[in-house]
């Protein structure tokens, strides 16, 4: 049993000290938002994807170049709009002259970090393009399956303040989102900071790798065995079931959204070096996994109720574990 216990503690040391690596390593390009980095890379590390829902010019796009830069990975933007097609985003097959057959062409979201800009600017049939992509890590093209390399991440975004010719992400597009986070503005020193640091060239372009693929996916495997006791699982979905059953919610928290809140516990849990996890790491994790999940009823929502209000209420009505078994 002692071995059991010394192999996960080394596993999270390590885990901490190449978080911490990657976390300082993408502050060099992003002034004045440690939660979100940290929050974006624990996203990675889950193997989930991220919406970033917020207004223009606070970073999002500079976020995710400088998590692929840092993970010496493949970079790709997606600008969505409404003439967008599905094949610009997984790409299409193409007749080749010169060999007299066809070929596949590779679409933007083959890369390691992608950035879906604006996604709710395309059409729902594009959209939907990224949900087998996103939960399988695969496209199909002409019944012909073409895997995604690892890691894989979506980053994508969306204005809140603009509504004219947008088109709202559904349900299920959504669920596919292990996190959805908003950037901020930042404080009058990080944005001093910005103008020092911004104002000759963007600090990005000079980011080098600290970290690689094999680490990253070395990351994943340390988080999955970080330890989590069979009462904060039965708390886990003791959280969802009361979100399917509240009054001001007409959809609560699916089982793909209670195994999300697991695997991000898990990675926030090995990211401060610490082999198992507490109720405190799934409150502190239960807004950007959860929020979005949640529907509200048309009542709740002319009430001026948010999802967030929600979740709070939940979130204290449901009995803590006090103890770790």
């Amino acid at each position: 049993m002692a071995r059991q216990r010394t192999a996960p503690a080394q596993d999270v040391s390590v885990f901490s000290r190449r978080f911490e690596s990657i976390v300082a390593n993408v502050e060099q390009a992003i002034s004045g938002k440690d939660d979100a980095i940290r929050l974006a890379l624990v996203c990675m590390v889950a193997e989930g994807h991220l919406l970033i829902e917020d207004v223009p010019g606070v970073g999002k796009t500079s976020l995710a170049k400088a998590f692929a830069a840092s993970i010496d990975g493949v970079y790709n933007r997606i600008q969505f709009t409404p003439d967008l097609l599905p094949s610009d985003v997984t790409g299409v097959m193409v007749y080749n002259r010169s060999t007299g057959g066809f070929e596949f062409r590779h679409g933007g979201i083959f890369a390691n970090v992608v950035l879906g800009d604006e996604i709710n600017r395309a059409s729902p049939k594009t959209q939907s393009a990224l949900l087998e992509a996103m939960e399988e890590r695969q496209v199909t093209i002409d019944a012909t399956t073409y895997h995604l390399d690892s890691p894989f991440m979506v980053i994508a975004t969306q204005n809140p303040i603009e509504h004219e010719g947008t088109y709202p992400l559904p349900e299920s597009q959504l669920d596919r989102f292990l996190m959805r986070i908003e950037m901020g503005y930042p404080d009058k020193a990080a944005e001093i900071e910005i103008l020092d640091t911004h104002a000759a060239a963007n600090p990005v372009d000079s980011i080098e790798a600290v970290a690689s693929a094999d680490d990253i996916a070395a990351m994943v495997t340390m988080a999955q065995r970080v330890h989590v006791a069979p009462s904060l699982k039965s708390y886990l979905v003791d959280l969802a079931d009361v979100t399917r059953r509240h009054p001001r919610l007409t959809l609560g928290v699916s089982p793909r959204g209670t195994l999300a809140l697991l695997r991000a516990s898990r990675a926030l849990s090995a990211s401060v070096g610490r082999e198992f996890v507490l109720p405190d790491d799934v409150k502190a994790l239960a807004g950007p996994v959860l929020e979005h999940r949640l529907l509200l009823t048309p009542e709740a929502q002319m009430g001026g109720t948010s999802q967030g209000d929600v979740l709070d209420e939940i979130l204290a009505s449901v009995t803590v574990p006090t103890a770790r078994s």
